[in-house]
């Protein structure tokens, strides 16, 4: 399905599961990802919960054509969705770029979330993230998505993925190659380069929020995750062992059962 952002761009979503529950789930992608990410999660969650997945502006099956959108205004573009589908109130699940989504959410929005899930998650970089940051986005310009694929890939993927893959890594790089637009990709990064440390913005979420952080994540060390549940008095912080950055791909019951405790609290 598609609706209009407040600035008339089209936002793509799906809405799945028990769609006669007052519990509405909102997925919210990472960098490179599209709808179809969350896809090994959704059976843990469909029979409960009324689920609803997006692209981003710039991402997947969503408008690419505009100016890049700060975070703030991804998450008025998450509310376009949530008003078109008359809900008023969600629990927004997002992982890495999406986690940032839904810390705005929490922070701009706070009567529209329930609660917050923000998984491989940072409010401030350190001179390593940007030093990744920057390789990436070197690669992307000179060798277009598949170099910056191949460059990424030990950095969101933990070491336990690449010994027992759920996709093998081929076939997960055939597939992203096929769905990502290296010029939107690149506005997407713009956003993310240009966002200042927000940890100071983070004390004003009140929503009861669980961080979740893979131990083996390479791009986002487990402190910076640690260093967002320290700024939101009402949350819990949970590492998982034997995953690292993508974990709607890793070790995706573990997660998935973690999440299901968390909000059925």
């Amino acid at each position: 399905m598609i609706c209009k952002s407040e600035d008339a761009k089209s936002i793509y979503f799906e809405v799945i599961g028990n769609l006669t529950s007052h519990k509405s789930l909102v997925f919210l992608n990472g960098l490179s990802q599209t709808t179809i990410a969350w896809g090994f999660m959704f059976p843990y969650f469909e029979q409960d919960y009324r689920i609803i997945v997006l692209d981003f502006i710039f991402q997947g099956q969503s408008e690419k054509t505009g100016d890049v959108r700060d975070f703030d205004q991804h998450a008025r573009d998450v509310l376009s969705v949530l008003d078109t589908l008359s809900i008023e109130k969600a629990t927004f699940i997002g992982l890495s770029y999406g986690s940032l989504v839904a810390q705005h959410l929490g922070v701009n929005h706070p009567q529209r979330v329930d609660k917050l899930c923000l998984m491989s998650t940072f409010a401030h970089k350190t001179p390593y993230y940007e030093a990744i940051e920057l390789s990436w986005r070197r690669a992307l310009d000179f060798g277009g998505y598949g170099l910056m694929l191949d460059v990424m890939l030990p950095f969101v993927l933990g070491t336990s993925y690449f010994s027992h893959p759920l996709i093998p890594i081929e076939l997960l790089k055939a597939a992203r190659k096929d769905l990502v637009d290296a010029s939107a990709l690149g506005k997407l990064m713009d956003a993310t380069q240009a966002r200042n440390d927000y940890r100071s913005s983070l004390t004003k979420i009140k929503a009861p929020t669980i961080v979740i952080h893979g131990r083996q994540d390479a791009l986002f060390s487990v402190d910076l995750g640690k260093s967002v549940a320290d700024q939101i008095v009402t949350s819990q912080f949970v590492v998982i062992e034997n995953a690292g950055h993508t974990l709607n791909l890793e070790e995706v019951k573990l997660v998935s059962e973690t999440i299901i405790k968390f909000l059925k609290k």
